[in-house]
């Protein structure tokens, strides 16, 4: 019995950073996907781990990104990366956190970086301003920066579940990245994979059914 469902921040209630990121490959003629590969690249100790757990500072991870990219074959500074992080909010999906917040324990669990304004990283006053309009609909938001774990260590999940004060198997659980979602899935949560908003919608109606398109 679903009681409490928890949302990723980027990809799924705003567009995807990978958006960016590709956009940003192809203006400077690089390999699709070499951001990502980077960032996936000893994935728990890298520049990116890193400062998502707030061990480092941004100058410090401009430099290691600046470094590991370099090691990959195409040199790009961390702060280049950093501006590509905040996506466009979904309106759709904001309309669908606010009708479950009525009824669910709702929760956003986001690995973010200690750039940019707040737990969206957005880089524009106008952008903070809706951050915060959507940060305000969660009872609860939990941001690896602040808290020195990331998704997807385990212990992130059960820390989330403690502070929701529920059991993994009665939360949902909405992510862009499958290997998020995989150890909060052996722990018990129902888990959607947000691949695109309508999909997101989709499955989220017959989750909980109700229609939310």
């Amino acid at each position: 019995m679903i009681s409490a469902v928890l949302w990723d921040f980027g990809g799924v209630l705003t567009s995807s950073p990978f958006e960016a990121f590709n956009k940003f490959e192809t203006k400077q003629g690089l390999p699709e996907n070499f951001l990502r590969k980077v960032n996936s690249t000893n994935s728990d100790s890298n520049a990116w781990a890193k400062f998502e757990r707030s061990e480092i500072t941004t100058d410090e991870f401009d430099a290691l990104f600046f470094e590991e990219s370099e090691r990959l074959g195409h040199p790009v500074g961390g702060n280049d990366v950093i501006r590509l992080l905040a996506g466009h909010i979904r309106p759709r999906m904001v309309s669908a956190l606010k009708r479950i917040s009525k009824d669910y324990k709702c929760v956003c669990l986001t690995n973010n970086v200690p750039a940019g304004h707040g737990p969206g990283m957005s880089r524009t006053e106008e952008m903070q301003k809706a951050v915060i309009e959507v940060m305000g609909l969660f009872d609860q938001v939990i941001e690896s920066s602040k808290i020195g774990m990331r998704k997807p260590d385990p212990k992130i999940y059960e820390f989330t579940c403690q502070e929701m004060d529920v059991e993994p198997n009665e939360v949902l659980y909405l992510d862009d990245l499958g290997v998020n979602l995989k150890p909060a899935a052996l722990m018990g949560m129902q888990t959607i994979k947000v691949v695109t908003e309508e999909q997101a919608l989709n499955d989220l109606g017959s989750a909980l059914g109700q229609s939310f398109l």
